[in-house]
């Protein structure tokens, strides 16, 4: 079952036509990647789909209109973590997370939700009173997971999260990803990391200039010669 469905998807930076009216669905308690080069239009998608950007078309989100405004989006039960992070330093990893959880009304539910991601990063839990800005890569990015995860997201939505990470830390995020949506949440990945991300993923998209090119499960787009070539080469591996 379709947990989003999106149906013509148009998004226009003035008059400049970037998405043209692609189809899209994501699969409840999966992980879907959404491939691409850069400039291909994958971030663009999910600004769309968060609310970020204004789209046309038909954007259906567990059985309902999805939103056009950020805010709605995240209370209707989607996440996005944005690319290089954006973590807020001057603020401790605790501050971070519970900025996180705006919707959060209940005290009770807040520390619930807190020591949850304590669980899922322990060296977060080592950090909780750490500037966020003095934290490793890779410690940012759980950061900036953790701090999407406090939100109770039904979809989570991930932007080049291995980026500018040594390859030891992309695997442990990829586990993580896994380990996410083997928790009942819904994974939406964007990546240039073709290998890992169509390895983990159920259904996989490759975009090019604003338009899907080819589509299928992350298998057969694993064995695909043209995405061989085109992404899987010693930089992809």
């Amino acid at each position: 079952m379709a947990l989003l469905e999106a149906r013509n998807l148009r998004v226009s930076y003035g008059s400049l036509e970037a998405i043209h009216g692609i189809d899209i669905d994501i699969e409840e308690n999966s992980i879907t990647a959404i491939l691409g080069s850069n400039g291909a239009g994958k971030t663009t998608i999910i600004n769309a789909l968060s609310g970020m950007l204004r789209r046309s078309g038909s954007v259906v989100f567990n059985g309902k209109p999805l939103p056009l405004r950020p805010d709605r989006t995240v209370r209707s039960g989607i996440m996005q973590i944005p690319e290089g992070r954006r973590i807020f330093p001057g603020l401790t990893v605790e501050e971070n997370l519970r900025l996180g959880a705006f919707t959060v009304g209940k005290k009770r539910e807040l520390f619930r939700l807190m020591d949850e991601q304590y669980r899922i990063f322990p060296r977060l839990k080592e950090r909780r009173n750490q500037d966020a800005g003095t934290l490793s890569g890779g410690e940012q990015q759980m950061l900036a997971i953790a701090r999407g995860l406090m939100g109770k997201p039904k979809l989570l939505m991930l932007d080049e999260p291995s980026l500018g990470l040594a390859p030891i830390i992309v695997k442990e995020v990829f586990l993580i990803i896994e380990n996410i949506c083997a928790q009942g949440i819904t994974v939406l990945l964007v990546e240039q990391n073709a290998k890992k991300s169509l390895g983990i993923s159920r259904y996989g998209y490759v975009i090019e200039n604003g338009n899907i090119i080819l589509s299928g499960t992350g298998k057969d787009l694993l064995n695909n010669e043209q995405i061989a070539k085109a992404y899987l080469g010693t930089s992809g591996i």
